[in-house]
Formats: C-alpha cells, sequence, structure tokens
C-alpha cells in the first residue's frame, strides 16, 4: 500500500475536499490557524514519517495568508520527516510579474519560487500559469496542467454552429491556438493597449468575425474589463455571439456587474478559487478530478504529461 497523505489550509476547503473525495481518501487533519496578532499557527496532527505529502491550497485572496500557509505547511512536513513534499497550486498568485517590466520592481513569481523551494517543497503542479516560463523559476519539477482539457468537452457539446477560437490579448496566442487545434478551429486575436494596471482597451480585431460565434480563451479573468470590452469588440464587428472559457475566476471589483450586463453571452470557469457570488451568466465546471488524476499519477510514478495527449 502506498503512503501519502493530503493536507489543505483556508483557502479553498472545498476543492481540497473534492480532489481527496476522488481519491477515495480525505484530507488530513492539520492544525491552521492564527495568533491574536496576526501570526500564522500551524500544527500536522498525524505522523507523515517516510510518506508522500501533498498540500492543496491556491494563493488567492488574501494572497499572502494563503501562501504563507503553504510555506509553513511544508516547512511543518519537512521537519516531521516527510518523504517528499508537493505543492498543489491551482491558482499560482504573483504570476503576472514574472519580468522587470518597469525600473526598480520584483520579479515576484520569482521570489515566490524561491520561497516554496526553501520552505522544502519538491513539486509544484499548478494550472494555466499566467506565463509558462515561470516553470524555469523552479530547479524542481513543475506540472503545468491544462485547463483546456475540461473546457473541450463543454464547449464541444454545446454544438456551436459558427465557432472560432479567440485570444484575448497578443500574450495568449499560444493557449489559443492550442484549445483551436484541440478543436479544430481558425483562430483571431484581440489587439488591445493596456494604459496601466487591471485596465485595457480594446483597439482591433485580427481575423475576420463576421457572422461568428466567438469563443475567447484565457487563463484568468480579473476585473473583467478585457473580456467585456473584447466581447464589445467582437460584436461590433458581426460576430453573433461571445463566450468565454477562463480557468481561473478571480473577480475582483465590479466584475460581476460588468459580467452581467456586458456583451458577453457565458463565463465558463474552473473551481481552482472558491467563488462567493455567481449569476446565470456564469458556468463552474470542477477540475478537481483532473487534479486526483495528477496526484494519483504522481504517487504511482506515472506520467503526468500522457493524460492531455
Amino acid at each position: 500500500m502506498l503512503n501519502y497523505k493530503l493536507f489543505t489550509g483556508n483557502a479553498n476547503v472545498e476543492f481540497a475536499n473534492l480532489v481527496a473525495q476522488n481519491l477515495d481518501t480525505n484530507i488530513c487533519d492539520a492544525k491552521v490557524s492564527k495568533f491574536s496578532d496576526g501570526e500564522i499557527n500551524i500544527q500536522i496532527k498525524k505522523s507523515v514519517r517516510g510518506e508522500e505529502a501533498f498540500i492543496i491550497q491556491p494563493t488567492c485572496k488574501p494572497t499572502n495568508d494563503n501562501l504563507m500557509e503553504i510555506l509553513l505547511i511544508a516547512d511543518a512536513l519537512k521537519r516531521s520527516s516527510a518523504k517528499n513534499i508537493t505543492a498543489v497550486i491551482p491558482y499560482f498568485g504573483y504570476a503576472r510579474q514574472d519580468r522587470k517590466a518597469a525600473p526598480r520592481v520584483p520579479i515576484s513569481a520569482k521570489l515566490v519560487a524561491d520561497l516554496l523551494e526553501t520552505s522544502g517543497v519538491d513539486r509544484i503542479v499548478t494550472m494555466d500559469l499566467h506565463a509558462a516560463q515561470i516553470q524555469g523559476f523552479f530547479n524542481i519539477p513543475v506540472d503545468n496542467l491544462f485547463g483546456s482539457i475540461m473546457f473541450q468537452k463543454y464547449v464541444e457539446n454545446l454544438k456551436i454552429k459558427n465557432p472560432i477560437i479567440a485570444s484575448p490579448d497578443i500574450g495568449g496566442v499560444a493557449r489559443a491556438r492550442f484549445f483551436a487545434k484541440k478543436l479544430g478551429l481558425d483562430i483571431v486575436i484581440v489587439d488591445k493597449r493596456r494604459e496601466e494596471a487591471n485596465q485595457s482597451e480594446v483597439m482591433n480585431i485580427i481575423g475576420d468575425v463576421k457572422n461568428k460565434d466567438v469563443i475567447l480563451v484565457d487563463d484568468m479573468i480579473d476585473t473583467a474589463g478585457t473580456m467585456v470590452k473584447a466581447a464589445k469588440a467582437f460584436k461590433d464587428n458581426g460576430a453573433n455571439s461571445v463566450i468565454a472559457c477562463v480557468t481561473h475566476a478571480v473577480l475582483s471589483g465590479d466584475a460581476i456587474d460588468k459580467i452581467q450586463y456586458g456583451e458577453l453571452d457565458e463565463l465558463i470557469i474552473s473551481d481552482t478559487l472558491p467563488l462567493s457570488v455567481t449569476i446565470d451568466k456564469i458556468t463552474r465546471l470542477s477540475v478537481a478530478p483532473l487534479f486526483s488524476k495528477v496526484i494519483d499519477r504522481i504517487v504511482h510514478n506515472k506520467s503526468v504529461h500522457s493524460l492531455f495527449n
């Protein structure tokens, strides 16, 4: 019998439990609380000596607290003689800060990578990194899963009449092309200029969307400004409908209102992040079964990549 244990912090307990259920096991008991001054307090309640340990936790809001929980749980597991520690981070926070985009700024994603390694993490499992090159920030294995494996089946079942895949910006072309190849479709691209953080302005559409049903593909939706403006631009250029497949639903600020009253017909998201408010336009699909398969393959020393072939 293979010995492995699953742990989680407070970020997305529901998701961690779903992963555990798919593996026919339970999340192990661990104390994850705070002292009165805000310091995080961790205590692992069961022995992990010589066992594979998995920490299932996205680094979503409050990002710093949730990241710190991962680091402290990993340190506790390492000091408790766990054989290997895998951090399963469905949503990798700070991934948008992957380079020096201006003078005198940090490369925050690299710092987070260093912190995770220093804490004792031996492997990372995540999904749809904002920038795939972040894998190179680590000196340990990183499995960057594709959310498109989940969206593909859903989109095919919609039986869309005249579909075309779209990237909301130049940086997402590789992701859109991968999805388009899976479905055997063409792609178009939104050319936009970002004036400042969390704001964007759609400039034009590269490609023809007249009488098309557009399927926008992206890794995350934060303020929803890009998606809503892109949907409007597509419809202004003759598109019949616009839906979006987005892995990580950050949905900060007034994002829900923008989606509700904007030109986007449907937003399809995953459950990598907790969602406190929803509307009819939002469809939520679970990636917990996929993460459970990946954990099972790691435990049994099997290929993870073969899941996506």
